[in-house]
């Protein structure tokens, strides 16, 4: 299908926390939002016709970003059936969970790699070329406290998390100066969302909530305001970097 008069913006990671709240605030300003997910059928068509519900156009598929092919696959599709990809945001968790270095297998560390780093660097290989021939574009990239330091028992996420950074420094250098706006998102605190947070602590996720009282979590929604602004900033006064946190979250170093 296309979508003649409306941009394109396409989410890779669309649970039902930043990505998916990002594709709703993206259809309420003009955009067809493109949602990919590796899985839950049922709960990506919830999100499709909420947003066509308020009036906004989206599609939706699942997606195992992991395997190789599939990004470069959902882009070529995207952009032959349904338009332009003008602004497109890399979601992926790269949680593997908390684990020693000595109960991490080989094969676990890299599926955080997969997640974390390789596969930006796909989307990237595959979609930077045609925003450099329209020659405007924006990429956004959720980001985590990882990127920043590595903690006992985050061995993957640590080195895939700090990796997503710097490739993203690499990618800033050399697609900025052709129009192309690439924006690293720092998640520096808990955000409510079922999909990440929800499922890692399962049982004890509402006794958590409870614990931080009211605010002391990050609305996804709150969050998706955010991603929607960086997107139209104007070219001469680009943000690169910034990080997001709840307002009764201490600094690390105040622990």
């Amino acid at each position: 299908m296309s979508v003649p008069g409306k941009p394109v913006f396409l989410v890779i990671g669309a649970g039902a926390g930043i990505g998916a709240n990002c594709a709703v605030r993206f259809a309420a300003g003009g955009y067809h939002s493109v949602m990919a997910r590796r899985s839950d059928k049922e709960g990506l068509q919830r999100w499709i016709d909420h947003i066509e519900d308020a009036g906004g156009s989206a599609t939706g598929t699942l997606m195992n970003a992991a395997e190789d092919g599939s990004i470069e696959a959902l882009v070529e599709q995207t952009e032959a059936e349904i338009g332009p990809i003008e602004c497109a945001l890399y979601n992926l968790g790269a949680q593997i969970g908390d684990r020693r270095l000595e109960d991490t297998p080989h094969k676990t560390f890299e599926l955080g790699w997969r997640l974390g780093t390789y596969g930006l660097f796909r989307l990237a290989k595959v979609l930077m070329p045609k925003m450099q021939e329209r020659g405007k574009g924006t990429l956004l990239v959720t980001s985590a406290t990882s990127a920043m330091r590595g903690n006992a028992g985050q061995h993957s996420h640590a080195a895939a998390m700090g990796g997503r950074r710097m490739l993203c420094q690499s990618l800033n250098a050399q697609y900025a100066p052709l129009g192309i706006h690439v924006a690293h998102i720092l998640i520096d605190g808990p955000v409510d969302a079922p999909d990440t947070l929800g499922k890692i602590l399962a049982d004890k996720y509402a006794e958590y909530k409870s614990t931080r009282g009211p605010d002391g979590m990050m609305d996804p929604a709150a969050l998706a305001d955010t991603y929607y602004h960086v997107a139209h900033q104007p070219k001469n006064a680009w943000t690169h970097e910034l990080d997001l946190r709840p307002y009764n979250d201490r600094a690390w170093w105040n622990h």
